[in-house]
């Protein structure tokens, strides 16, 4: 008895410490993540559409352009093309010549608060200078209950939250990688339930709750239910496989850099280096991309996101299935 106390005693040690290692690698990435790139933003590049044949409007963007990097001039052939860029969040707003020989800029702050405003900065204080009138119009304002866009990004990381924090319930009591094909089909059924009932509950808090999107409840309960679905299936598909210490990579990816990457604090243009982009492929940017999509701009710009979404849950039922036809008869041989 003693001996067999003294063997866990000395197995317990080693895990313990990894543990805590691995905790404390976590814990300072979050810290570098989430400070690094909120603690400056900095707007670089930000897409301002304009017409080719509007000379007045181009030389403005040009000029603007050659004194600061934060717009980024994006020619379009005729107003029409314009107005969609803007409407499928192609572009932040767009600059064309207005009444009384001045200049008009229409922007969507639904986009991204941060961004609109950086932009009504720039080409208010360059139309000032230069004595040109400037009328703004907010074609796709954000509703008043949420003036700085947020909403969908809070909604959106607790979706991912639950979905992950799913898995890893799943995992603790169950075994992270299921010992067959039908106990990896039944782990995937019961998270899909949870990922409907957790879709319906964040679409009921944001609306009969709070009060802010009443008239889109059975949207965003089908986006939640996807963003839910979506992070389940890939923490499960790698925990499958890499078990327990899969978790630390599932919070890296999703949270660690997830969240600051996903574009929902601040524009993708405001952060640094290879966070910019990221909200296009990893699972809390498509998740919040896709909301602003369907409430703001009626399914504009829903296409990838909602795909790549899609992608994300079918990858992870493939990891998972895969992970209990390998790993799992490993541990049901012995």
């Amino acid at each position: 008895m003693d001996e067999a106390r003294q063997r866990r005693d000395r197995d317990w040690a080693p895990r313990s410490i990894g543990l805590l290692i691995g905790t404390l690698a976590l814990a300072t990435a979050f810290i570098a993540a989430y400070v690094g790139a909120l603690h400056q933003p900095t707007p670089r590049d930000l897409p301002t559409g304009v017409v080719t044949s509007d000379q007045r409007a181009r030389a403005t963007l040009e000029a603007v352009r050659d004194q600061t990097t934060i717009l980024k001039p994006i020619e379009y052939d005729d107003t029409g093309a314009a107005e969609h860029g803007l409407l499928s969040r192609a572009v932040y707003a767009v600059l064309s010549t207005g009444p009384d020989n001045g200049l008009l800029l229409t922007v969507a702050s639904a986009s991204g608060p941060s961004a609109t405003s950086a932009i009504k900065e720039v080409l208010s204080t360059a139309a000032t200078r230069s004595g040109t009138p400037l009328q703004i119009v907010d074609r796709v304002p954000v509703t008043s209950d949420d003036p700085r866009g947020v909403v969908p990004f809070y909604l959106n990381v607790g979706y991912v939250l639950g979905g992950y924090l799913a898995s890893t319930v799943l995992g603790i009591s169950a075994g992270t990688t299921p010992r067959s094909a039908r106990r990896a089909g039944l782990r995937i059924a019961a998270l899909a339930v949870y990922s409907v009932l957790l879709g319906i509950a964040g679409a009921v808090v944001v609306g009969p709750v709070l009060d802010i999107w009443q008239h889109d409840v059975p949207t965003i309960a089908a986006i939640g239910a996807l963003a839910v679905f979506a992070a389940a299936m890939f923490a499960s598909a790698i925990q499958g496989w890499l078990g327990v210490a899969g978790t630390a990579l599932v919070i890296l990816l999703l949270v660690v850099l997830g969240n600051p990457g996903s574009g929902g604090i601040y524009a993708p243009e405001f952060l640094p280096g290879v966070l910019r982009g990221m909200h296009r492929w990893n699972i809390p940017g498509l998740a919040n991309d896709l909301t602003k999509a369907a409430v703001y701009f009626d399914w504009r710009s829903a296409g990838w996101p909602a795909i790549a979404l899609a992608l994300w849950a079918v990858a992870g039922i493939v990891g998972l299935v895969s992970a209990s036809l390998v790993r799992g008869r490993r541990i049901v041989a012995p």
